[in-house]
This record gives C-alpha cells, sequence and structure tokens, in this order.
C-alpha cells in the first residue's frame, strides 16, 4: 500500500457524473460481446416435505413472519378469520401472545395472572390451524412485568429504583431480573405452556435488564432490588451495587460486566428448558448467546429518521453472528405512545426490502390482529412483499457477502452520539454505492478468521476496545490493511491510539463550532477542489501527529464573529484533522473529529468527500468491486448467492450473484414519499464469471449486458420501488 497515492486517470473520470461507466462501455464494444440471458425458469420453493428432518426449520432461513401484539381484549379474536388473512398475506410464520405478562391460555399456576378476556380454547384452535396449513407457531412471553395481584403478594420479586421508586405502567409491575419471578417462575411457565401445545418456537419480548419505562419515557435508575444486591456483591468479589450509571466508577464497570454475565445466564436456563423439552422449538429473543433466531426491530425512534436501519439491523447482526438467523421486525406503530397509528407504506416498504436485500426473511409486528384494524395503509405493502418473497424465495437467505469494507459497529443497538457518527459514515458509504459488511465492535476477535476478506476497516467513534482487538487490528494493518479511525475512537487508551494511529491527545473541544479546516493540500482531497475552508461543529480533538508519517487538513481557530466588517481572524493552530501512519503493509488513520456525526445531523456532502478521498487515495482497489451513476439515494446491495433449497444444504453460495437496488428517493428530511422512478442506471460490476443470464425479478425479463475482463457491464432501464437482478452463472 502507498500513502496518499496520486490520483489516476481512472479516478477523476469515475468523479463526473458516470461517464467512466459509458467511456468504458464504448472501448469494450469491439472487444466484448453483448450476451443475451437464455430463458430462464425461476426455481420454485421446496416444500415443507422436501427438507431433511435434520435440518432445524430455522435454519432455512425462509421466515415470512408476522407478529400479532394482543391487547387484553383481543383475546377474543376470530381463529378462522385470523386464519384467512395469514394466508392472504403469504405468512408462513406467526407470532402470537401465550405469557408473561398476562396468560392467553388456562393456566394452572398461582402466580401467573390470567388475562380477564382469556379463552380457553384460542390459542390451542390458533395453534392447530396454523399447523393444518404449514405455518409456524412462535408463542410470545415477557416476564419483564408483573399484575398488581402478583406484586402485593411477592414485592421483591420487582424493580425498585435507588429513590425507592416502581416503574409501573398501569397495574403491572417491573420485575427484576434476578429475583425468583424470572430466575424461577417464568422458567415454569415456559415449560407449562410447551406441555400444553406443539409450538415451534418461543420468543421473549425486553429480556433483561430496565432502568428506565420505555412506554413512557422515563428513567428511574439502576435496580436496587436485593437479590441484584446480593447476587452482584458475591458475583463481583464484595463490591457494593451502583447507584449511579458512572463509566468512571469501577463498580459501575463491574456491573456492566455482571449484567452481561447474568443476562445470558439467564437465557442459556431459558435455552435448556426449551431444548430439553423439544429440541425442535426455537429460541428467539434479542440476544446473541443461547438463542436459535435473533431478533431485531427496525423502529422509529427520534429524529432525523434513519432510511438504513433495516440494512443496519441487519448487515450488523448476520456478519457479527453468521452463525445465527436474524429476524428483523419492521415495527408497525408511530411510538409506544402512538400505537394505533402505522408508519408510512413507503418506509414499509423499504424497510421489508432492506431485510431480504441483507440476507434475512420478512417480520411484521402489529398491535392486535387484522380484525377492525385502525390503520390498514400497510395492508398492500404487506401482501405485494409478503407474496414478492414467496414467488422468489429461492433467492433469498442463502448469501455471501463479496465486500472488502468492514464498518465496526459500538454496539448491538447503538444509541446516543455513537450511534450518530456510525450513522453518518454508514450513509456516506451507502450513498457512494460502496458495499460494506458491518461487525460489532465486541464480536471482532471472534470473527477474526473471517476478516482478512476484508481491505478496510472504519471505526467511528469507538472510545475503547480491549488489548486483545487492538491488537487484532493493529495484525491486520500489518498484513496490508487499511484502518480509519474517526471522532474520539481508542481516546480511553492513550497508549494504544499513539501505538497504533501516532497520535497524543493535547486537548478537545466538545464543540468545534467556529473551527475551520484547511484544505492545504487539495491536490491530495481531489473532491474539495475549489474550496480552502471548510466549516466545522461538533466534537474536535487536537492531537499531536508527531510520530505519524505525515498529517494533513490543518484546523484553523474560529476568528471574531460578528458583522460581516469584523469577521476574520483565523488563524492556523499547528494541529492537522488527519494522521497517517504505516503499519508494515498496511495503514491506520485517523479523524479525531465527528466526521460522520456532522453529515449525519447536518448533511454537507463536503464532509463525505473527505472520507471518500482519503478511501480512492490510500486503497483505490477497494471501489472497484462495484461503480455506478445511480442517484445517491438508490441503495445498491451486491451478494453472492446460491438457490435456498435442500440440495444446496452445505455446498458454498457460487452460483452467481443477486444486485438489489432500493430506491429510497421518496424519502426527503422526516417524511417518506412515493419514490421518483430512476432511469437508465449503468452498472460495473466485478463478478469473476461471464453469465449465463441476467435477470430482473420485478420486470420478469431479461437484461442485456456486456462482460470484459471479469466485469459485467448492464443498465437497468427504470428503477421502481425495488428490484433484484440475478446474475446468474
Amino acid at each position: 500500500m502507498q500513502v496518499l497515492r496520486p490520483m489516476s486517470t481512472h479516478h477523476l473520470m469515475r468523479m463526473v457524473n458516470g461517464c467512466w461507466l459509458i467511456c468504458l462501455l464504448f472501448l469494450i464494444s469491439g472487444q466484448a460481446r453483448i450476451a443475451l440471458s437464455q430463458e430462464v425458469t425461476w426455481i420454485e420453493p421446496a416444500p415443507e416435505h422436501a427438507w431433511p428432518d435434520s435440518v432445524p426449520w430455522w435454519l432455512r432461513n425462509n421466515l415470512r413472519t408476522m407478529q400479532t401484539n394482543l391487547p387484553a381484549y383481543e383475546a377474543t379474536l376470530e381463529v378462522d378469520s385470523l386464519i384467512s388473512d395469514l394466508d392472504r398475506f403469504s405468512v408462513n410464520t406467526l407470532i402470537i401472545n401465550a405469557g408473561g405478562i398476562m396468560a392467553f391460555y388456562p393456566t394452572k399456576l398461582p402466580f401467573h395472572y390470567v388475562n380477564p378476556y382469556m379463552q380457553p380454547q384460542m390459542l390451542g384452535d390458533v395453534i392447530a390451524k396454523c399447523h393444518t396449513r404449514n405455518l409456524r407457531v412462535i408463542v410470545r412471553f415477557d416476564f419483564s412485568r408483573v399484575h398488581r395481584s402478583i406484586f402485593e403478594t411477592n414485592p421483591d420479586w420487582c424493580y425498585i429504583s435507588p429513590h425507592g421508586e416502581r416503574i409501573i405502567n398501569d397495574d403491572m409491575y417491573m420485575a427484576s431480573i434476578n429475583a425468583p419471578y424470572v430466575q424461577e417462575k417464568a422458567l415454569e411457565i415456559i415449560e407449562e405452556v410447551m406441555q400444553m401445545y406443539p409450538i415451534d418456537g418461543i420468543f421473549i419480548n425486553m429480556p433483561g435488564y430496565h432502568t428506565r419505562n420505555h412506554y413512557e419515557g422515563t428513567y428511574h435508575g439502576i435496580d436496587q432490588n436485593e437479590y441484584d444486591r446480593k447476587r452482584f456483591h458475591s458475583w463481583s468479589g464484595g463490591m457494593n451495587l451502583p447507584k449511579e450509571e458512572n463509566p468512571d466508577d469501577p463498580a459501575f464497570r463491574k456491573y456492566q460486566e455482571f449484567k452481561s454475565f447474568t443476562a445470558k445466564d439467564w437465557i442459556k436456563k431459558v435455552h435448556q428448558v426449551v431444548k430439553s423439552n423439544n429440541p425442535h422449538v426455537a429460541v428467539c429473543t434479542y440476544m446473541d448467546d443461547h438463542v436459535d433466531i435473533i431478533r431485531h426491530e427496525s423502529l422509529t425512534r427520534g429524529l432525523p429518521r434513519w432510511p438504513y436501519l433495516s440494512s443496519d439491523n441487519v448487515n450488523s447482526t448476520m456478519h457479527s453472528h453468521p452463525d445465527k438467523i436474524v429476524s428483523n421486525a419492521s415495527i408497525q406503530q408511530i411510538s409506544f405512545q402512538s400505537r394505533y397509528n402505522a408508519i408510512e407504506p413507503e418506509e414499509t416498504a423499504i424497510r421489508l426490502y432492506q431485510n431480504l436485500a441483507n440476507g434475512s426473511g420478512l417480520d411484521m409486528s402489529l398491535m392486535g390482529d387484522f380484525r377492525d384494524y385502525e390503520d390498514e395503509r400497510n395492508f398492500a405493502i404487506w401482501e405485494a412483499m409478503y407474496a414478492h418473497h414467496k414467488t422468489y424465495e429461492p433467492y433469498f437467505g442463502r448469501y455471501e457477502s463479496p465486500a472488502e469494507i468492514c464498518l465496526i459497529s459500538p454496539g448491538y443497538w447503538p444509541g446516543g452520539v455513537a450511534a450518530e457518527e456510525y450513522r453518518g459514515i454508514q450513509r456516506m458509504l451507502k450513498e457512494a454505492h460502496l458495499q460494506f459488511d458491518i461487525i460489532e465492535a465486541e464480536e471482532l476477535v471472534e470473527q477474526a478468521n473471517r476478516l482478512q476478506r476484508y481491505d478496510l476497516f472504519i471505526l467511528p467513534r469507538i472510545r475503547d476496545l480491549d488489548d486483545s482487538t487492538i491488537n487484532l487490528l493493529r495484525q491486520l494493518c500489518l498484513s496490508g490493511k487499511l484502518v480509519i479511525a474517526t471522532s474520539q475512537t481508542l481516546r480511553d487508551n492513550p497508549a494504544s491510539l499513539e501505538d497504533l494511529f501516532g497520535a497524543q491527545i493535547r486537548k478537545f473541544e466538545e464543540d468545534g463550532s467556529g473551527y475551520y479546516l484547511h484544505t492545504d493540500q487539495s491536490s491530495v482531497l481531489g473532491r474539495l477542489s475549489g474550496q480552502s475552508l471548510l466549516f466545522w461543529k461538533y466534537f474536535l480533538g487536537f492531537y499531536d501527529f508527531a510520530k505519524a508519517d505525515t498529517s494533513f487538513l490543518e484546523i484553523y481557530t474560529p476568528g471574531r464573529p460578528g458583522p460581516p466588517e469584523k469577521i476574520g481572524g483565523h488563524e492556523p493552530t499547528g494541529y492537522h484533522a488527519i494522521g497517517l501512519k504505516s503499519h508494515g503493509k498496511g495503514l491506520a488513520v485517523l479523524l479525531p473529529l465527528d466526521l460522520g456525526r456532522i453529515y449525519y445531523l447536518e448533511g454537507f456532502e463536503q464532509h463525505k468527500n473527505i472520507l471518500l478521498d482519503l478511501i480512492d487515495l490510500a486503497l483505490p482497489d477497494v471501489t472497484d468491486l462495484l461503480q455506478t451513476d445511480a442517484h445517491e439515494q438508490v441503495e445498491v446491495v451486491l451478494q453472492k448467492y446460491a438457490a435456498n433449497i435442500p440440495s444446496n444444504l452445505g455446498k458454498p453460495k457460487d452460483e452467481g450473484m443477486l444486485l438489489h437496488l432500493i430506491n429510497l428517493t421518496g424519502f426527503g428530511i422526516n417524511t417518506y414519499f412515493s419514490p421518483v422512478p430512476v432511469h437508465n442506471i449503468h452498472l460495473r460490476i466485478r463478478t469473476g464469471f461471464e453469465p449465463s443470464a441476467v435477470l430482473s425479478m420485478i420486470k420478469d425479463k431479461r437484461i442485456e449486458f456486456a462482460f470484459h475482463d471479469g466485469y459485467v457491464f448492464l443498465t437497468i432501464d427504470q428503477l421502481g420501488q425495488f428490484d433484484g437482478i440475478l446474475l446468474k452463472r
């Protein structure tokens, strides 16, 4: 790898409105034939009996799930009506209430509060009638709360805040994970349901620790339940349970480890109970250890809206836990306080197809069943999307990513400023149509044997990493990889910051408003041509890069604010916003500023261009996998595939490639409108093979293409909401 490689003619051409592609097509027209695909017969989905019993049903990864979150009064649902609606929507897996907060079946357990509207035959009838139509049934449990009648006889089973408060929703009290209700009684409830009904899976909602009332948006603090206090004291070797979430407190840092251990320990107990009763029953929840299906959620939260939410969730979970199945639920409601109003149909379509493009099935979560529904605008989208998956089922769910970029996620469900930095980097890569996989930071070492496939690793505001992960990054650099880190990455580990990036912290500005970045080497950052000063705000680090190989993009002082007559006075600080350090054949690049966050919140392309220029200059070949002149709001996901049919079990995913195109042009500010049709999208894809056929799923027709020197060239005449382009070997 060469540091600051001069921009080639090829890279300059790529920057001019997609002209590079037209030129290349013209140049090869005399050398490569235009290949017309043969007539292609789409593979039929495999019937239930074709799958061998040795393969657990969930590992087929062909879920079309609907979750009916039933309010108590909807326990009176009409079973035949429900089954008819599931058929209409091409559902093959139903999630329906069973117990926990309240029993939707005739429980015999005295500590299990019974829904006053409970119909004794309802749950059994639903399961039986679903099974006659080859529909799987996963039953839902929520052990986060107990009814007041249970609390009054067992108050020690429930959460209590540092100020003696309870978390209460109407007549339901938050339970404590380390108290007997969750540790013992919940397992008895699961076992009772399994002994009464031939279920296919269990789903556990809201497992783990809670500090806030999510349904009301109020914070209450660390649970001080006596069972938590005693268990933490014993597990930690004598520490007292912390009362505040203070990262500088050793007891709180130990408590974070304790929470992880105890949550995993509990789900392990659940797994043992389930599998001892029936190994063919799947365990599904929002955790990764001791589960068969990892559940995630696309849920509307805060501003700005995040149009890549399903891609984010599925991509990160699939590549952090490649041995598991991911089911990402699109939550129908707008918020916990607005459950009867649905998100826009256009957003639903984007979420569902992003699931498919990234390797998951379909999953919708709605309040109640479908009768007299309060907001039916999404019904047509569900019907169309689920039918699409049913028709083309063999072409979903068995993918291997060809991406050569790995984005490191701050966690399973990142939030706050760290999530803004992480999302901003994603948005930059998505809009540049660069293919990337996401791996959670804490899973990097676990996935170490898979990391050599990537050439570039991006760490957005990962403040601390353990020694094994840092050593892994160093080894990746030495082997020729490029590591780019932004914002406060390794801020909590100054020794590793200096070793990996050659940087020493001098000072910070948490709000860098008024500072400028000076493009003193515009020939290095070619996309910034014509600009000398770039405005700044948000976090800005002043780092000494004396031990790096080079640094640039000098930071200038804010100068004098005021009327036009008085402005100016911006002076060099002597500090730079980019530092580069070589490690063997590789390179580590640090940008100690909120590069992703400023693009996520402000949206000025000049900040995105900094990252794109760095990638081009330090590792230009990583952009060679897929190149297109598609609009920035056309999401492009490229996958290697094998047909998801029984005869392919255990075989490599090398039957060709699937190009997924998702039209996000209807997303504007915080509203989802109908997408604008996009015409004449030119693509160049490095396949390494000449396809025998290229076919559009949406138009069900052949697409003309050219093949030359390992690359496929093709044009998509028109893109509506989405399309799947099959490049068949």
